[in-house]
């Protein structure tokens, strides 16, 4: 039979047993006329196919005293959407698989097939903030789908010095955006150590620098505090001896105590000061080798002082040179009670040294942070950059990947020749080093990937098995759609049309 003619009988016989059917049912039950359903639920209902959406996301956002409207924000490669039922026959539609909305979520829209777990950004949406069918665009970063924010580890804070005095304070924005845009939140400054009047803190000197750690609750000032006037001029031994013995008596206190008041009262009370820097070596005449133990007593008389001024939350590092210098740094340790971090100033010298030989030697980069675990102490590298092997971006790369290592509290780079990579230009090698390393670090809160959670299979519905057609009847095909009316497939017996009985 040709296929058209097929089609025309098929079409025929289906009229009549639906007018069959529908006569049957407007009568009542009949003998001989049957409706077998299957013993599971009822079959879902046809659906039409849902719009293919573009790629979209649909978030909700209540408005006060309004239902909640749906709002769809681009984003891209999310799955498509389906719309959940309102009515019982959603019953239905998750018996077949249907996802449906959980408890207490809105009656909007559920992702329909698999979520996607990689790096689909989902744009932040305030409650309240948007209205009812703007667009919208995303404002800040959110966690991509499947992956958990977890609280990104904070970026040891850095900087460089750039200048004792304001120039210092001036130069910090250039350097940032030298970096691009890297966010500098350690400034660091030194006391002149001339006079005492110098090492109490001149309020023109230090107010520029306090103006400017007030601007931002995170940001460190770094201040290094000389224990002895004239304390770069060659002074003997025996004059250290008998200064560092003064000290020691207490015949300084005033001098340190009047620089913690002024300190406070500038608003710079948690203030790390860097007391006494690379005592162990011989430029500096508040050196601790001509007598280490009243060198001790002096700093531990000096912390004491400063601590006794109300509202004061400084921080004293202790930063030795690296290496033994002229006596090994652990025989001038103050002790545990009066030092909050242990520093070290970390040049790269003697000539010919490696990188390698500047962690393992004696009283080298390795022994800090040992002695500092060891006495519970965070490490930091007030002063550190280029000098003896002139620009060397090996050390460069070396020291910017121990400090990642290591993260001290804080590094700052000295930066004017020959140490310096910024302001000294006869360091090209090592200032892209420099540059590459640090360009756009910032301490923003980037979500860290998780492990990702171990996906649940959807559960598949199950499918009733088709019941066996009743002996001596004949099922009749009536289509989906009026089979889902009438509750099942229609079975016509044979003896329909006999009277008896």
């Amino acid at each position: 039979m040709a296929p058209e003619h097929r089609r025309t009988r098929v079409r025929r016989l289906a009229v009549g047993a639906a007018a069959v059917a529908l006569a049957t049912l407007a009568c009542g039950p009949a003998r001989g006329v049957e409706v077998v359903r299957a013993a599971g639920p009822r079959a879902p209902a046809p659906s039409p196919p849902a719009p293919v959406p573009t790629t979209s996301t649909t978030l909700t956002t209540p408005a006060a005293g309004a239902p909640t409207p749906a709002v769809t924000a681009p984003t891209a490669g999310q799955a498509p959407a389906q719309a959940v039922p309102a009515d019982p026959a959603a019953a239905t539609a998750a018996a077949a698989g249907v996802p449906t909305a959980a408890a207490g979520v809105p009656a909007a829209v559920v992702p329909t097939g698999p979520v996607p777990t990689g790096s689909v950004p989902v744009p932040s949406v305030p409650v309240g903030s948007v209205p009812v069918g703007s667009a919208l665009a995303p404002s800040s970063p959110v966690a991509p789908i499947g992956v958990t924010p977890l609280p990104a580890p904070r970026i040891p804070a850095f900087g460089a010095f750039l200048s004792s005095d304001a120039r210092g304070v001036a130069r910090m924005p250039q350097l940032s955006r030298w970096l691009g845009g890297a966010d500098l939140r350690v400034g660091h400054t030194y006391l002149p150590g001339e006079h005492w009047s110098d090492i109490e803190g001149a309020p023109d000197f230090l107010e520029a620098w306090a103006r400017w750690r007030n601007e931002r609750p995170d940001r460190m000032l770094v201040l290094n505090v000389p224990l002895q006037e004239r304390n770069e001029a060659g002074v003997s031994d025996d004059e250290v001896r008998r200064l560092l013995r003064q000290g020691a008596a207490g015949e300084f206190d005033h001098h340190f105590r009047a620089l913690a008041e002024r300190l406070v009262r500038l608003k710079a009370a948690d203030t790390v000061l860097v007391l006494g820097w690379e005592m162990n070596g011989t430029t500096y005449t508040h050196r601790c080798g001509p007598d280490p133990e009243s060198w001790k007593k002096y700093w531990n008389r000096i912390v004491t002082t400063m601590r006794s001024v109300p509202g004061q939350r400084f921080r004293f590092d202790f930063a030795p040179n690296r290496g033994r210098d002229a006596v090994p740094w652990t025989a001038c340790y103050p002790g545990d009670d009066t030092v909050d971090v242990m520093g070290m100033d970390s040049y790269d010298q003697p000539s010919g040294i490696s990188f390698d030989e500047q962690i393992a030697e004696p009283y080298g980069l390795q022994a800090q942070v040992d002695f500092a675990k060891a006495h519970r102490k965070p490490i930091s590298y007030p002063e550190w950059g280029l000098f003896r092997n002139g620009d060397n971006a090996a050390y460069m790369r070396r020291m910017l990947a121990w400090m990642d290592e290591h993260k001290p509290l804080y590094n700052t780079l000295t930066d004017y020749c020959p140490h310096g990579v910024w302001q000294c230009s006869a360091n090209p090698k090592a200032s892209k080093v420099y540059r590459s390393v640090l360009f756009g670090r910032t301490d923003g809160a980037t979500p860290a990937p998780a492990q990702p959670a171990t996906p649940v299979p959807t559960p598949r519905p199950t499918v009733p098995a088709a019941p066996a057609a009743p002996r001596d009847c004949s099922p009749v095909d009536l289509g989906s759609w009026v089979e889902y009316w009438l509750g099942g497939k229609l079975c016509v017996r044979f003896d329909w049309w006999s009277h008896d009985g």
